[in-house]
């Protein structure tokens, strides 16, 4: 369902802005008064990374008022493969400092605040006060926690998206919309502290061309809210795979929690990301089963990147990546194979495909960080 705009309009547009944002105030259930709502509006983006990046690059062009972005982190090189704000010359700089430097070149008429801080349950909802709409495009769950509550507090639209691998989450959750529409909270998709153990991009992963897909795709929910075209993405789910290139849609409900949403019936959460086909169920070893098959005469398959292995290898292992391995699992010319990895994603994904191949595979549960956490009885070799 559409819902009212979230802002009253501009009196008028420079002629300046008129010229640069032409083309959208030609379409048709836009024009003028919706591009004088985008410049009238403030939205808050929390996170300047891979989702932030693209999110404020589009806000900006769209000449969205003012921006307020958040973000504690400087600009590393491992950031430019898709964190499309940052340079080269960034690399050092607050994340911060981009967003104002991009918005000026777009959009002269966007005024950026910038708020180079950790945003934490004590501080989330006096950073993020006085904005119409909020993008998370955080990276931790506590602080997508913290976002969502601050949210649910001032009654804020949240657009909310999530990216790790080649598979990508979005939606909306609101606490307070208009009449007629049911409140979902983030704790509906995900219960507290459920998604606290998901891996890290840094350790799984992830599409940069997926990133900029998503980016935008959240900027584009904020501006069907702030104008009132469109409908959002309450109570929808997007779930993108980018391997497949398939986009499907999956219905959000309250969870049975909230007084009010009692007679809701609660639909099941999404999951991050599709579970793999294949058998049910891949042995896990501990570090010490690990190093009791390798003796047996198991091998040891480390599907990890090559600039990771050349931080360190279990000694013995066959050194193959996942990519490699998924692509021609009979490859791997062994009966037995425990495979590694940086914390056992991608090594599950390699036992599915070499136990497709006839090939018993088991996982070594936490992979190479479980394995040096257990240094007492096992090594890396660099």
């Amino acid at each position: 369902m559409a819902f009212p705009p979230l802002v009253e309009p501009l009196a008028e547009l420079s002629d300046a802005e008129r010229t640069r944002t032409a083309r959208h105030r030609v379409l048709a259930g836009f024009g003028d008064v919706a591009q004088r709502r985008l410049a009238a509006a403030h939205i808050a983006v929390v996170g300047a990374g891979g989702l932030g990046s693209p999110a404020v690059l589009a806000l900006a062009a769209a000449g969205v008022g003012t921006l307020t972005v958040i973000d504690d982190d400087l600009v590393e090189a491992s950031n430019l493969q898709r964190q499309v704000m940052h340079r080269v010359s960034d690399v050092g700089a607050a994340k911060v400092d981009s967003a104002v430097r991009i918005a000026a070149d777009l959009s002269p008429a966007t005024v950026v605040r910038p708020v180079q801080a950790v945003l934490t349950p004590a501080n989330a909802r006096e950073l993020l006060a006085g904005a119409h709409v909020v993008i998370d495009g955080t990276d931790t769950f506590e602080t997508r926690e913290a976002v969502a509550a601050a949210c649910e507090d001032l009654g804020v639209p949240l657009v909310w998206g999530v990216v790790q691998e080649f598979h990508a989450q979005a939606t909306v959750f609101w606490s307070a919309p208009p009449a007629g529409a049911v409140p979902v909270r983030l704790a509906d998709l995900y219960p507290p502290d459920a998604g606290r153990e998901a891996p890290t991009c840094a350790q799984v992963g992830v599409l940069g061309a997926l990133c900029l897909q998503v980016g935008a795709l959240l900027a584009a929910e904020a501006i069907k809210l702030v104008t009132g075209i469109g409908e959002p993405l309450l109570g929808r789910v997007l779930v993108i795979d980018a391997l497949r290139g398939r986009t499907d849609e999956v219905p959000l409900r309250p969870a049975a929690t909230h007084p009010e949403q009692q007679h809701v019936p609660a639909a099941p959460p999404a999951a991050a990301t599709p579970p793999p086909a294949g058998p049910p169920s891949i042995p896990q070893l501990s570090p010490a089963e690990a190093l009791a098959a390798q003796r047996a005469g198991a091998v040891l398959l480390d599907v990890r990147e090559p600039f990771e292995t050349a931080r360190g290898v279990i000694p013995g292992s066959m050194l193959l990546p996942l990519g490699d391995v998924l692509a021609e699992p009979r490859r791997v010319d062994a009966s037995r194979v425990v495979v590694v990895c940086q914390v056992g994603m991608r090594a599950q994904r390699a036992a599915v495909a070499l136990r497709g191949a006839g090939i018993e595979a088991s996982v070594l549960a936490g992979g190479i960080d479980a394995w040096t956490r257990d240094g007492a009885r096992t090594a890396v070799d660099a």
